[in-house]
């Protein structure tokens, strides 16, 4: 009777372990990872929390990155302190109006960078509280089809100096009959799914291509579309056409 009931527990320890895996299988993902760092002093977050933490704005996200990297394609929402390293801890006493207990995520650019380790232990040594890191960075949040802003300073060192970059107008054909940035090609959201060889580049799926529309939420739309594509390296510009036709004047 003795072993049957062994053999009974085992069976059922042995379906236990089979739920269980089935059921971690179904639940872990690429977006659910992180490194996993041996004596971490700030946790990580997964690309999936990132994202929840972005959409419901649960905390501060700042890019620890060169103004000049920032400026060239960061993370949607994220905020970037302007001025040198050394006094970046008291710009985030500043953003946070003193508030030590702020949510905070770091990130830079990627599992190898070390500045956003080194800004969230200089946070904690000063007595920050809420401190953590999106160590996968820049390059995992491209890869997994995370959307990227450009901001307009970005756009104009490209247009000047980046002869390789596909520029893509969001907006309508009629619109874009009536004038665009020289050399872009258009490429309404509607169409992204879809479009096969041209406008996009075939030869390098790292070619930089920059996106812009009639406005923020258009340009976003196509990146979006894009995201389902194996295009890496695009990032979207969150302002309006007028404004970017007007900085490029010149140029």
């Amino acid at each position: 009777m003795r072993k049957r009931n062994v053999s009974l527990l085992s069976s059922i320890v042995a379906a236990a372990a089979l739920f269980v895996g089935d059921a971690f299988a179904q639940t872990a993902n690429i977006y659910q990872a992180t490194i996993g760092e041996v004596d971490q002093k700030t946790q990580e977050v997964s690309t999936g929390q990132m994202r929840r933490i972005l959409a419901d704005g649960s905390a501060i996200v700042l890019d620890t990155r060169p103004r000049d990297e920032f400026v060239s394609g960061h993370i949607p929402g994220a905020q970037n302190l302007e001025g040198p390293p050394a006094g970046a801890v008291a710009g985030v006493e500043r953003l946070v109006k003193g508030d030590k207990s702020k949510a905070l995520v770091l990130y830079c650019n990627g599992p190898f960078c070390q500045a956003s380790r080194r800004m969230s232990d200089q946070l904690l040594a000063a007595g920050f509280t809420n401190v953590r890191r999106f160590q996968l960075g820049m390059p995992i949040w491209r890869a997994l089809g995370g959307p990227t802003e450009i901001e307009l300073e970005g756009i104009v060192r490209i247009f000047r100096n980046d002869q390789t970059a596909v520029f893509l107008d969001a907006r309508s054909a009629d619109q874009f009959s009536k004038g665009s940035l020289p050399l872009a090609s258009n490429l309404p959201p509607e169409k992204a799914a879809k479009v096969q060889g041209s406008p996009m580049p075939l030869n390098d799926f790292n070619t930089r291509i920059v996106l812009f529309g009639r406005d923020a939420a258009q340009a976003r739309a196509l990146a979006e579309a894009l995201s389902k594509r194996p295009w890496h390296n695009v990032a979207y510009f969150p302002g309006s056409f007028e404004t970017l036709s007007d900085a490029l004047k010149g140029n």
